[in-house]
């Protein structure tokens, strides 16, 4: 007796809480700071620290990457190992959504299981949840360092 698996449904309502979540908290590493260039360094150890900089703003989104500096005794990690996402910001709304993650471009809100890549089915609200985690270790541990853009 074979029973046919289930497909997973993403619940919108909480992805979308979860874009709201990263969008206030984003805001917050901003700090009305979103210009072009510009970048925040979160220092978390003395061989942690993340980093956020400013891609693109326009009159209704801010594009931004965020990626996690590591150099443990001086052995650099190979960016394969380093998390890295690109977020943009949707001021009209008032949302965050991960536009991409370790280079995976377009994430879907839902992927088949298994498949190729190995993406789960729940990818998207998966990679949203670790970015608010990663804003929130930034913000209750990080000492802010900025990097403002330079005026040419």
């Amino acid at each position: 007796m074979s029973v046919a698996a289930k497909k997973y449904r993403p619940h919108l309502p909480t992805l979308m809480t979860l874009c709201e979540v990263n969008y206030m908290l984003l805001l917050r590493i901003l700090a009305d700071r979103e210009q072009v260039g510009e970048q925040r360094c979160f220092f978390i150890s003395d061989f942690l620290s993340y980093r956020v900089k400013v891609n693109e703003v326009t009159k209704y989104t801010t594009l931004v990457t965020i990626y996690q500096e590591t150099n443990i005794h001086g052995y650099n990690l190979a960016e394969l190992f380093r998390p890295k996402m690109v977020v943009r910001l949707y001021h009209d709304a008032r949302v965050a959504e991960v536009i991409s993650n370790q280079d995976v471009q377009q994430i879907k809100p839902r992927y088949d299981y298994p498949n190729d890549k190995m993406h789960l089915p729940d990818e998207k609200q998966q990679v949203s949840y670790f970015l608010k985690e990663w804003l929130q270790l930034c913000l209750q541990l990080g000492q802010v360092h900025l990097n403002l853009a330079k005026k040419s």
